[in-house]
This record gives structure tokens, sequence and C-alpha cells, in this order.
């Protein structure tokens, strides 16, 4: 997949397109770039996706906005995973906040990416205030030569998927039915970074995931598997949160302990699969208590994963 800065289409090629934030690539997106591929296929046409950073919301309302499923680098390899030949990540600034929907159709679409077929969610707006909607995107399509198709919501037991669905699912530790949201465990990818080495002296060694002033979708004690070390992927215990016991730091960190697992890994790019919730974060009156519920934490997800290969099933 190749990337670029805008939504200039590269030497003047025309293409297929879809439009969105894709936080999170979960099932709903996945299907609407199964058909934006299929349809780029059949014009001989690149896939290409417009999608923005950072997201409006945090343009818009950066203290209520909500946490990101997938930062830039994450969602850019799904989509080259999902088929996408070209992803345009468009800044999202006052500027380009300030174009109307008809100006958005005539530099955007028109100009810029040259869309010869544009396939959008049902519920997709655009231009300030949200103005333009289907009916005046098929208008602009029969004006200036391009089609436009809107995919249907599809729904997962019952429920629309969408990226607010598997937030609140993350939220609430309900890690099942956020997997069956995104058709895959939920996952974070960071760098190894050094931390403070307290995990080392209290026995329980961890690796420390850089967020980047990421705020996550999660906090808690989870069960997890890491993937990107010298085996296909290694079981551990992953806390997410400021450490309440220790600085109650304002940054969320991200904490792994591995079970079977030890060596020096600073640096490594490594990604973090999120299984099964343990317990919400706590503070204790001190680190020997810290330490005696870590052992418990430690001993609660071997049982976790013990049982979940007695029962012949596989962590997804």
């Amino acid at each position: 997949m190749r990337y670029f800065r805008g939504f200039h289409a590269p030497a003047g090629q025309p293409c297929v397109l879809t439009i969105g934030n894709f936080d999170g690539l979960h099932l709903g997106h996945q299907a609407l770039l199964s058909l934006l591929a299929d349809r780029a296929s059949l014009q001989g046409l690149p896939a290409s996706v417009l999608t923005f950073e950072p997201h409006p919301r945090e343009f818009f309302s950066p203290l209520d906005a909500p946490a990101r499923l997938t930062s830039l680098r994450e969602k850019l390899l799904l989509l080259g995973d999902n088929g996408v030949d070209h992803a345009h990540v468009q800044p999202f600034n006052e500027r380009f906040a300030r174009l109307s929907a008809e100006e958005f159709i005539q530099a955007v679409l028109v100009e810029g990416l040259k869309v010869r077929h544009l396939l959008i969610g049902d519920d997709f707006r655009f231009g300030k205030q949200r103005l333009g909607h289907f009916s005046l995107l098929q208008a602009a399509g029969q004006a200036h030569g391009f089609e436009v198709e809107a995919m249907p919501t599809l729904s997962v037991a019952g429920k629309r998927a969408s990226s607010s669905a598997v937030r609140k699912a993350l939220e609430a530790g309900e890690l099942d039915y956020a997997a069956r949201m995104l058709g895959r465990s939920y996952s974070i990818a960071g760098q190894v970074a050094h931390g403070d080495q307290l995990g080392r002296q209290i026995g329980f060694p961890t690796l420390n995931i850089a967020l980047r002033q990421r705020r996550p979708a999660l906090s808690g004690v989870f069960t997890v598997e890491v993937e990107g070390l010298d085996a296909p992927r290694i079981q551990g215990v992953a806390n997410v949160g400021i450490r309440p016991t220790v600085d109650n730091t304002p940054q969320p960190r991200l904490e792994v302990h591995l079970l079977d697992w030890s060596g020096e890994c600073y640096g490594a790019h490594l990604r973090i699969h999120f299984f099964h919730k343990l317990r919400d974060e706590l503070r204790f009156p001190s680190l020997d208590a810290l330490k005696a519920q870590i052992g418990l934490d430690t001993q609660a997800a071997r049982a976790w994963f013990s049982q979940k290969a007695l029962s012949g099933q596989n962590t997804p």
C-alpha cells in the first residue's frame, strides 16, 4: 500500500474511493473495504481511502474526544491488510474544517482525487457543520461523472458494528464482545521503552510499551499475548493505567509481565493482544501488598490460559 499526505491523486490517476476515520477497523469497516476492493478491481483503478489526522473530534473537542482504538501507524497497517492500494491522510485543521460540502466535493473529490466511484457508509456526513449528505453526493456524481454507492450498516449479534460500540465494550471489560466486533482480539502495538525498573525490583519484570500520549480505550489488569519476540506469541499479564500505588501518573502506561520469557528487548516493536480482564487497577497500601497482588494476578492468568487450552479454545 502507498501512503500520501493530503488529497491529491498520484500522477493524476483516478480512483475508487471511500472516506472515513476507520478507527479500529471493525467488521463494518472490513466489509466496506472488501466492497471497495471489488469495485476497484472491476474498474482497474486503485482502491483508495481518505482518512484524517487528527480525528475530527480531537480537533473540535480535544478534551472530550473518544479514546483511539488504533494509532495512525496501526490504522495504516490494517488498511493495507484489507486490500487498500492508496491511503490519503488529510491533516484535519482549521482550513480543512472550513470547507463547505460543495467545496469539499469540488476540491477533494473532483479535482484532488479524481474519483470515479465513491463508496460511503450510510451515516456519512461531510463538509462544514456536517451538512453534506448522500443525496448531495449523488447529484454531484451526476454532474461530474462519478458513481456514488452507500454501504448498509453491518450488525454483529443484533447491534450495529461501530467504533463507539467497540470502545464501550473495552471500557466495560467485555473483551469477547469487542473481539466479535473487530473480527480479532483487540491489540495495542508499540515500542519497548526503558522504565523505572520497579517490576524487576519486586520480582516481576515488565516490558514498558510507549503509548506516545495516547489515551488507551481500556484500563485494568488483563491476560494478554505478546507478538514480536522470538516465539509466535508469549503469554503474559498486562496493566494499563496510571499506577496509583507507585506514582499516580496522569499519563496512562502499558506494562506487561511475561509468564515464561526473559530477556532484553528494548526498542523492539511489539503487539499486545488483550483477551480477558482480571480486575480493575487498584491502589495498594504498600509495595509488598502490590507484589502479593501481582503474584495472584499471575496465577489467575496462568489458570485462565490453562482453562482455555483444556477447553480446546484458541485465543483469536
